[in-house]
């Protein structure tokens, strides 16, 4: 848990959908929204257990905070392996009162593709990485993060196999995929938008960068990369 750590308040946007079952545990998924400081939010995919359920009825529209992980996995989908990003929780109770930051994430983990540098069509300074968090049992989940302005810049500087850590908010968004020449369907991707990264050097002198958080109407709704490309759902 130390290495992968989120923050959740918002409203449940979906009905209980059963998922699957692992040595005798019974897990459920859903959806929630999670308001930005504008009138905008993310839709954010849950994935739950049913003993956290005891006691609890998730109906749509009540209010909720949740504590738990980002974690992924490969799932085989139109002929091909997909990462799909999921949010494990791990604690879940009644919304009582909104906090000013509903929306925080903390992981700690290592550099696995050569970040990508790009500016959007607004000019916008922009960086890709994905990065790999432990986990236990050997396993590891593969995050697509993104980083903005100085921590963009920051970025090139970072090698596959550098150990960051990074605090942000998980963000959606959607997109359009073609299907064919008549036919365009809607998914939504997922990462971590980074608001703050830190180097983790060997000889413990951490090189620390803060960037300004973005503006909830900032130009990640306008970034138009495929799925493909980001590495998420």
């Amino acid at each position: 848990m130390l290495n992968n750590k989120l923050y959740l308040e918002g409203t449940v946007a979906s009905e209980l959908e059963f998922s699957h079952v692992m040595y005798g545990e019974g897990f459920y998924t859903f959806y929630m929204d999670v308001p930005r400081l504008s009138d905008a939010y993310d839709r954010l995919f849950i994935t739950i257990s049913e003993r956290l359920l005891t006691g609890m009825e998730l109906t749509v529209g009540k209010e909720i905070v949740l504590e738990g992980q980002l974690r992924s996995y490969n799932k085989f989908i139109e002929g091909s392996n997909r990462l799909i990003l999921t949010i494990f929780a791990r604690k879940i109770e009644d919304c009582l009162e909104r906090s000013k930051n509903p929306n925080q994430i903390y992981l700690d983990g290592f550099i696995c593709k050569k970040p990508v540098y790009r500016t959007t069509p607004f000019g916008r300074e922009i960086s890709d990485l994905l990065l790999a968090v432990n986990r236990a049992y050997n396993k590891s989940d593969y995050i697509p993060t993104i980083a903005w302005g100085r921590n963009s810049r920051f970025c090139q500087t970072l090698e596959v196999g550098d150990n960051i850590r990074i605090w942000g908010r998980i963000q959606s968004r959607e997109y359009q995929k073609k299907i064919s020449e008549d036919e365009v369907i809607k998914k939504i991707a997922y990462e971590v938008s980074i608001s703050k990264m830190e180097k983790v050097t060997k000889e413990g002198n951490n090189e620390e960068k803060d960037d300004v958080v973005i503006n909830e109407n900032d130009e990640a709704t306008k970034v138009t990369d495929t799925i493909e490309e980001k590495g998420a759902i």
